[in-house]
């Protein structure tokens, strides 16, 4: 299963920067992405490339349902299978 992460954009240098969420911060590829991001966008994050722009509301709205998937114990944060 793949899954990409909404993550606002922090840092911005060139193709790259660092997105955060939920305090945890990540250094992500912008290259992918058709049109160049703006420092406080949100953006999807798979396998460290920021892959689409996402606005706030969905990326809020997508964040809540992932919280209560892995508070419900449908997700397994972190864990080796």
């Amino acid at each position: 299963m793949c899954l990409s992460i909404p993550m606002k954009l922090v840092e911005k240098e060139d193709l790259a920067g660092v997105a955060e969420v939920d305090g945890v911060r990540r250094e992500v590829s912008l290259m992918l992405l058709p049109k160049p991001p703006q420092l406080g966008d949100w953006v999807l994050v798979h396998a460290g490339y920021a892959i689409s722009h996402v606005d706030e509301e969905q990326a809020k709205e997508t964040l809540d349902l992932l919280h209560q998937a892995a508070k419900a114990g449908a997700l397994d944060w972190g864990s080796e299978k």
